[in-house]
């Protein structure tokens, strides 16, 4: 058996410095709560994106129409739910939680995913997922209940760490969605007709905006310009490179930093203050990712066996 080419320290870089890319556009996210309408960032984000990447990707879009055609509707679904919903409900979740709480629920993803492999694409159930996902249930509990695990039952739910996690959800159907149609689009003409469809998605919404909503001044510019070069093109550059390098397994690995780095980032930023149910919570919660993502011990292999 031919052995596999070594990995290079540096290929590490990639998924690393996405991740803190990803950590600033939470700080983002919870700076524009303030200045202006989750419909209105998510829009210019988009315009932006769109007018960087269109003198590119105009030639191999055309070159690659019929693939594109073929696909559209896919692509304008995957676009709907990873540029429009979940950023949309991503700024609107920072308006009533903290970035720390944001970046708790979003490493959740690889779990989630996970766990609708399972349901959607018959994948087997791990015992790590199993296990993973009892602790990481538990240490959201912990968390969102300041502490208090049984908080939810007479406070109920915080607005914003909902919406999170209704992103999150999102956001992990639409890594199986694309993991299940398998489109033969390359990844950056992907981004691009994503991007396109969720501006379409966009529209209506940002034209129904009250007055004095969607300012562009020096204050929402800069929060504009990260979220539409920084957080969507950058970050997707680095972290498509990351996955050739590495493969997708071990960078999912990497999104488990997501919750320090934006810690760091708000303490430093926003002046946030880092509580003993951050660390215990969102620990928790991590250690249950990554046994979802390190045990791949099926749940039931004995019993498949005996049954065979």
């Amino acid at each position: 058996m031919p052995a596999r080419d070594p990995i290079h320290p540096s290929s590490y870089l990639y998924p690393m410095a996405a991740m803190l890319l990803w950590a600033g556009n939470v700080v983002v996210s919870k700076l524009a709560a303030a200045s202006i309408a989750p419909t209105a960032i998510t829009f210019y984000r988009l315009v932006l994106v769109l007018l960087v990447m269109t003198p590119f990707m105009l030639r191999p879009l055309w070159r690659n129409r019929v693939a594109i055609g073929r696909h559209w509707w896919q692509l304008a679904l995957c676009g709907l739910m990873s540029m429009a919903l979940f950023q949309s409900l991503s700024y609107r979740a920072a308006e009533s939680t903290t970035a720390t709480n944001m970046a708790i629920v979003t490493a959740l993803a690889p779990l989630m995913t996970a766990i609708l492999s399972v349901l959607l694409l018959g994948e087997r159930l791990t015992l790590g997922m199993a296990a993973g996902g009892v602790l990481s249930f538990g240490g959201l509990l912990y968390l969102v209940g300041h502490g208090d695990m049984l908080a939810l039952l007479h406070e109920g739910v915080h607005a914003g760490d909902a919406l999170m996690l209704l992103a999150c959800l999102i956001f992990a159907l639409y890594g199986v969605l694309l993991r299940r149609w398998r489109l033969a689009v390359p990844a950056w003409q992907s981004i691009y007709c994503q991007a396109l469809a969720a501006l379409l998605c966009m529209l209506p919404f940002f034209l129904h905006l009250p007055a004095g909503s969607a300012p562009l001044d020096a204050t929402t510019v800069p929060l504009i310009a990260y979220a539409g070069l920084a957080s969507s093109i950058l970050l997707s550059f680095l972290w498509i490179e990351g996955v050739k390098l590495l493969g997708p397994n071990r960078c999912s690995i990497f999104v488990n930093l997501l919750p320090g780095l934006t810690a760091l980032l708000a303490i430093v930023w926003l002046h946030d203050t880092l509580h003993a149910f951050h660390l215990i919570g969102g620990g928790v919660s991590l250690l249950g990712v990554l046994l979802a993502q390190l045990v791949q011990r099926p749940l039931f292999a004995r019993g498949i066996a005996a049954s065979a």
